[in-house]
């Protein structure tokens, strides 16, 4: 089973499920995912709710320091700062890339693209994910 798989499992019946969340890659490099513009997701008809794309941006953080930091340590967000640039559109499917910005022992920061089908930069998203180790 590929890592994007295991994501996809790891989530059933948890709320990124609830959203739709579809991992198309998942490396400690990269996480790319889909979200379906679902009218349940939408603030006002056809445009997407923006906690529902932070939501997204979030989790994709979130997964990208999980398969980054060891079997036993957690993660949770301190901190995450979106910048809105264009609606997601009802009855399309929105993607995101999360990719590194800095990988520190304790703390991980990682940038989220969100686009529309064509491309079009929705919104970004940088959060900071804390690294709780056992020691």
């Amino acid at each position: 089973m590929d890592q994007a798989e295991t994501m996809q499992q790891r989530i059933k019946g948890f709320f990124p499920d609830l959203l739709g969340i579809r991992f198309v890659e998942a490396t400690p490099d990269r996480v790319l995912a889909e979200l379906d513009v679902r009218d349940d997701l939408c603030t006002v008809p056809g445009i997407l709710h923006g906690g529902a794309m932070m939501a997204f941006a979030d989790t994709l953080g979130a997964v990208a320091t999980v398969l980054t930091i060891p079997a036993n340590a957690r993660t949770t967000t301190l901190e995450s700062k979106t910048n809105f640039f264009g609606p997601g559109r009802g009855g399309t499917t929105i993607s995101a890339e999360t990719l590194p910005l800095h990988r520190g022992k304790r703390t991980m920061v990682w940038q989220t693209s969100i686009r529309s089908p064509e491309g079009k930069l929705l919104a970004q998203v940088t959060q900071t994910q804390y690294v709780d180790s056992p020691s």
